[in-house]
């Protein structure tokens, strides 16, 4: 048999959201913009909540590690696409392509199991609130956020590892912004037919199971609060689920279209414009949902705007 020669990559052209050299001044602006609000806002809300007694409840913990998650979740990802808006050949490293990866596996499942250790402490606290102080310890708390990132951490690391086994000897061209998993298995030598299962597997049992838990809690919930005689407590407890709700659709709702479908059915072009909102608007909008219909939020922000507490 003849020998067969074969060049393994070492590196990978992304090939970006855009191939008009005139959109990418605007798209460049407008991620930018995207990406600082996400940055202010999250950061903003982690250290709110940190310096302000009145917040250091279970329901706001949550939001302190969600809005964690998300300031680093849009850095995985908006540094090196605005930079390679004005680079000639938009090039990743295989080793800084895995990294990529693995963050983005562990930050975006990490993000879907907070929300449903959110909707199990909003269940808690309105059906259940009677012994709310004794389910929803501290100690609960923390155990709910550390398992969320262990449970994020076991996803990215299959994923991961499955990854790293494969071989890549061209092409090396990734059709979108980012190191995303679906696409780099097109590009395989290797078979990834064991790698697509994983991920087809582990994406629904994950986005099933998280998404149960907060169907579930969000039924018995509304139960309970159309047992409320008092319309204004039926308002509030209603006001409090609304944010929650919302971050959960967005967030489930695109990633869902991206990762539970079969491979025959997968697109490259709809991905790259879902990806775009899981990946950068998704983290933008958390904290503006959490805020701007929490009272709570609203006067810690004013209190510490009295107080000077950020600098100018």
């Amino acid at each position: 048999m003849a020998d067969v020669n074969f060049t393994f990559v070492t590196e990978f052209i992304l090939m970006g959201l855009t191939d008009y050299e005139e959109l990418r001044v605007f798209l460049f602006i407008l991620f930018l913009l995207i990406y600082v609000i996400s940055l202010v806002g999250n950061l903003g809300m982690f250290f709110l909540i940190y310096i302000t007694p009145k917040l250091h409840t279970p329901m706001y913990q949550f939001l302190r590690s969600l809005s964690f998650v998300d300031a680093w979740y849009s850095s995985v990802f908006a540094p090196i696409m605005l930079m390679n808006f004005f680079v000639e050949k938009q090039t990743i490293s295989l080793s800084a392509c895995i990294v990529q990866y693995f963050l983005f596996a562990l930050l975006v499942t990490t993000e879907g199991f907070l929300l449903a250790a959110m909707a199990y402490d909003r269940y808690v606290a309105i059906v259940n609130p009677l012994v709310y102080t004794v389910a929803m310890t501290k100690i609960v708390c923390v155990g709910l956020v550390l398992g969320s990132f262990v449970g994020g951490l076991i996803n990215s690391l299959t994923h991961t590892i499955g990854l790293m086994k494969l071989s890549f000897c061209g092409p090396n061209v990734i059709n979108h912004f980012f190191c995303d998993l679906p696409p780099l298995l097109k590009l395989s030598c290797s078979d990834a037919s064991m790698n697509e299962l994983l991920l087809l597997v582990f994406s629904g049992v994950i986005a099933m199971t998280t998404l149960l838990t907060v169907m579930i809690s969000y039924i018995f919930i509304v139960v309970a609060i159309l047992r409320i005689h008092s319309a204004a407590g039926r308002r509030k407890a209603f006001s409090t689920c609304a944010s929650h709700l919302t971050a959960v659709t967005l967030l489930y709702g695109s990633v869902s279209f991206s990762y539970i479908q079969p491979s025959s059915q997968y697109s490259l072009e709809q991905e790259k414009v879902v990806s775009v909102f899981y990946t950068l608007v998704v983290p933008m909008l958390n904290p503006l949902i959490y805020s701007l219909r929490n009272k709570e939020v609203k006067y810690a922000v004013k209190r510490a705007m009295e107080m000077k507490c950020f600098p100018c």
